[in-house]
This record gives C-alpha cells, structure tokens and sequence, in this order.
C-alpha cells in the first residue's frame, strides 16, 4: 500500500538528513514533491484551487500516514475552507525531504515525528509545536521467541532493529527501562519489514517492528510473541505538527483555522467512523479494512487529550518531558551535536485552547 511505503520511508529520515548535504536533499526535495503532490494529493489541489481567494494561506509539508485520515476528512468535508483557510497539503517522498524544505523556508509547518522535530531544533530552526497528530499505542513493538523471558534477557543478543530509525529509539527507551544499555545488545541494522521476516525465519530471537509487520510475525510465530509495544510507553513515538514561528507571528489566525479545522475533522472521525474511514481509504490508497485496524494502533489525541500534552507540565503526557528524554538520545547516538533543551519553549498550547467545538 502506498502510505505503508512512505511511512517507512518517513521512520528511516533520521540518518538521511544528518549524514546528507543540505544541497543534495533540497534536490531530491524539489523533485519528489512535486510528483507526489502532484500524483497522490488531489483533494488537497482541488481545495487549494476552489479557495484561491482566500484571505489566508497555509501550506504543510507532509507524507502519506495513517495519522493524517483527519485532515483528509477535513478536506474532503470542506472544513479548511468553511474557515477561509487556503490550505495546501504537499506530499513528499521521505521525512528528510519536508525537512529540508522546513529549514530552508519552503513550507509554512510540517508534521514530523517528535526525534525529526528534534534534529530540526538542533539544526537551529525556530518552530512551534501547536497540534498533537498521534501517538503510537501499540502499532509499534518488539518481539521476542518465547525463551526469552523478559526485557533483562536482551543482555548479549542479537536485535533486528532500524537503526536509522524510530524504532531504535524506542529500543533504547525500552532497554533503559530494564536497566540496559546499546551496549549490552548486539543491534543488527533491518528495515522493519524484514527485521519482522527475519523473525519469522528464526534468523533473530528479538526484532523490532511496527504495523502491520507486527501482527503479522507475532501470528506466524508459534514459540514467540510481542513481548513489548509502544502502548506501555504511549509518548515515545509521536507524531506532530508545528509551524514556522514567524509564520505564526504573521498569521495566527491560519494556524487557528488549522487546528480548528483538523479536530474538526477528528471529530467527524469519531461521530461517523463509516464515512471517514472510506474517505481516509481513498486517500491513502487502501482498503477500508486496513485503515480501521492501523487506526487501532494509534491514538488521535482530541482536544481534551492536545492540552494535557501542550498546556498541562504537570501531566504525565506533558509533551516537553519526552522530548527531553528523546533528545538526550538522539545527543548521546550523535543524531545531534548539542541539545537545544528547554523543551516546553517550543510548545505553543494557545490554539488549541481557543478551539470551539
């Protein structure tokens, strides 16, 4: 399926950006995007074109995700648009190809996963988080043979793991957890697919993979199992959406009609499942089915749920505390040079405080 594809595509951006020329990415960038715009985005073309006289402009970098069905509802719905909002949605082939876009002023905002939002401030780009997308609550996970009894057994195995990716990190907050480090494992570089295949063939005792490689091992699998996923740790992969600073400074009532229009469309998500699966199946090119049961690994965080992450320091969801601890990962791997801290700064809760639904 086509937003499978870029969602690995998306989880392996960490080390593309950090290790390729800025020149080289801005190509690719340019190049990309204008073919995936072109060829997967329609709704958001004929949105952008039906509201060419709107007062107010909005463009977000982005790729196919799953996390997304809400603001594809809401183009399809016309809430963008009923908000006076000129929304353009720019589909890019790969996290490092709307980041780079980000850091050179190409895009109003983008919606990175929080280690991207990360390298990105350490890059020295002056952003706002202002909207929670996801978090994963299960879609990601770690499977290990049944001999292995629990996360203090990883000590001198073998682990099938993106290093480039997400998915280490996770590991790494996992191991920590059990009193372990990088160095007590033997981390074997597999993309997730085939870290789930290898697992299946018995090649490795312990993979990391997400949906639906996951399910799809852990039910192949007799003498294994998931014995760890992200549900136990629903704020170590989240994905978000932030906008330029000065972008806002210039025009905070886009960003609110933003927002407003995207809890909007979550809203019709949950009052109307049916619809807003089928109009999420069509964008994202899969069948009905597949979207409902990769919904369930994922939390779409409403309003309530956005101002205990945003607004709320003294919630276990305060959004600063696990990009925190996330960057002293990404410090101590070398995905960054120096950790900007101060997290909570780059937090901006006052629209989604001001949505009305």
């Amino acid at each position: 399926m086509t937003y499978l594809l870029s969602k690995i595509r998306r989880r392996q951006a960490l080390q593309m950006l950090a290790g390729a020329s800025g020149a080289a990415l801005l190509h690719a960038c340019n190049a990309a995007s204008t073919d995936k715009a072109a060829s997967e985005a329609p709704a958001a073309a004929d949105e952008t074109a039906s509201s060419a006289d709107s007062a107010m402009s909005l463009t977000l970098g982005t790729i196919s995700w799953i996390g997304q069905v809400p603001i594809y509802i809401a183009q399809e719905k016309g809430f963008y648009k009923e908000a006076g909002l000129d929304f353009n949605l720019r589909l890019f082939g790969s996290g490092s190809e709307y980041m780079s876009a980000f850091l050179t002023n190409q895009l109003d905002g983008v919606s990175p996963v929080s280690s991207e939002a990360i390298i990105m401030k350490a890059q020295g780009k002056d952003y706002k988080i202002v909207l929670v997308q996801d978090n994963s609550v299960g879609g990601d996970g770690i499977l290990a043979k049944d001999s292995i009894k629990s996360i203090a057994d990883f000590k001198g195995k073998k682990v099938a793991v993106d290093t480039s990716g997400v998915s280490y990190f996770f590991l790494l907050q996992v191991l920590k957890e059990a009193g372990l480090s990088k160095d007590d494992i033997t981390a074997v570089n597999t993309e997730p697919a085939a870290a789930a295949a290898a697992f299946q063939a018995n090649s490795v005792d312990i993979a990391v993979t997400y949906a639906p490689y996951l399910k799809q091992a852990d039910d192949a699998v007799e003498d294994g199992r998931i014995i760890y996923d992200s549900a136990k740790m629903p704020t170590a992969i989240t994905d978000l959406y932030l906008f330029d600073t000065a972008y806002i400074k210039s025009n905070p009532e886009a960003v609110q009609a933003f927002v407003d229009a995207t809890l909007k469309g979550l809203q019709f998500l949950k009052d109307n499942p049916e619809e807003g699966i089928a109009i999420g199946s069509k964008a994202l090119e899969a069948t009905p089915e597949d979207i409902a049961a990769d919904l369930q690994g994922i939390k779409l965080p409403d309003k309530e749920t956005n101002l205990k992450m945003l607004a709320q320091p003294e919630d276990d969801l305060f959004l600063a505390n696990s990009l925190e601890e996330l960057a002293a990962f990404l410090l101590s791997e070398g995905q960054i040079e120096t950790n900007p801290g101060d997290w909570a700064t780059v937090i901006d809760p006052q629209f989604v405080e001001a949505v009305k639904l």
